[in-house]
């Protein structure tokens, strides 16, 4: 992958201040600014930091792209950091960050009672709400290009010939939905046995997006049969009406989005109260309705049509090692796969 350090970036960054609102002067904390990188999509994104002005009175500047991209950048920048917050992504790639010497522990109070597959115990990253992998399909397209055929059931369904260029999923070189994808496999197999399914797979992929947003709409709309996604991004599409059934096959990854302090950032004090926002009953109230995810605060329920992580036969995932992996992992997807 491309370090994005270019000069268009940083000019788009500092053009996409918001006005969040006037806040509200008896609940301003600390006041003053907050730049965020973004993984979350943009609305979520501007809902959660206009309420975060609201509550505190500090303005928020931030910048959506997608999680490769936004790591790269947090690690390119890291003698001279041009942001305080890395909001989304899953922990393995925070992770990857922190040992680059990019990111600064912090240990939210307000998590203190969470489970502890939650939160980082060095405070490395700070879970907000918890993904899990899964298929999507469009009955109506499905039933249409394979009549009479049974819906994939396990992972290793998606390797039959017949779904060619009929699936989509995202490139792991810039979205996390796809590398936790490749994680999957690869500790659901074993390493060698990992590589030899996503090289069976790879060639019956109709297209490879970079945006982790993209399989579940293509999906949605009927542009592709299949798609490997997140669970809560097709229960989105499926709450919109498109005809979409979510398959959680046996062994799939979980992982926790993850925000992280950015160390040396500009704000840091500014960092640090957005994340104990973000795990406060409010904002994950919001963000639960908003994005279908399973929130990390037992105080808050998923919204009805959510898929609950109970119903799903999670993979013993271990993110620490995906983590460590991810610059041998991608290296060898560019070189030998895609």
């Amino acid at each position: 992958m491309k370090r994005i350090i270019s000069v268009l970036l940083s000019c788009i960054f500092a053009a996409a201040v918001f006005a969040a609102g006037k806040g509200d002067a008896g609940k301003s904390r600390t006041g003053g600014e907050l730049f965020v990188y973004s993984v979350i999509n943009d609305e979520e994104t501007r809902l959660l930091t206009e309420l975060f002005t609201e509550r505190t009175g500090i303005r928020v500047t931030y910048l959506r792209a997608a999680t490769g991209e936004l790591v790269n950048r947090v690690i390119a920048e890291r003698k001279s950091p041009q942001a305080d917050v890395l909001l989304g992504g899953p922990s393995s790639l925070h992770i990857a960050a922190a040992e680059k010497g990019a990111l600064s522990p912090y240990r939210s109070p307000v998590s203190a009672s969470f489970p502890a597959y939650t939160k980082d115990p060095a405070g490395v990253w700070n879970g907000f709400c918890v993904l899990t992998l899964g298929i999507g399909i469009n009955t109506d397209r499905f039933e249409k290009k394979f009549p009479g055929k049974k819906l994939p059931a396990v992972w290793d369904d998606l390797t039959d010939p017949d779904f060619k260029d009929e699936i989509v999923m995202t490139d792991p070189a810039s979205s996390s939905t796809a590398y936790l994808f490749v994680q999957n496999q690869l500790q659901r197999l074993g390493y060698d046995a990992g590589w030899e399914y996503l090289l069976k797979l790879s060639p019956l992929v109709g297209q490879f997006p970079s945006s982790g947003g993209a399989p579940p709409k293509l999906v949605g709309t009927g542009e592709y049969a299949i798609g490997i996604a997140y669970v809560h991004a097709l229960a989105k599409y499926k709450a919109q009406g498109f005809p979409v059934q979510i398959i959680a096959p046996p062994q799939s990854a979980g992982e926790v989005d993850a925000v992280s302090v950015i160390k040396n950032g500009p704000n840091e004090a500014n960092a640090r109260a957005f994340i104990d926002f973000l795990l406060s009953e409010e904002a994950q109230t919001l963000f639960a309705s908003l994005s279908y995810t399973t929130p990390v605060n037992p105080a808050v329920a998923s919204v009805p049509g959510a898929v609950s992580i109970d119903d799903v036969d999670l993979l013993p995932y271990d993110a620490e090692l995906a983590g460590r992996q991810r610059d041998q992992v991608l290296d060898r997807w560019q070189k030998t796969v895609k």
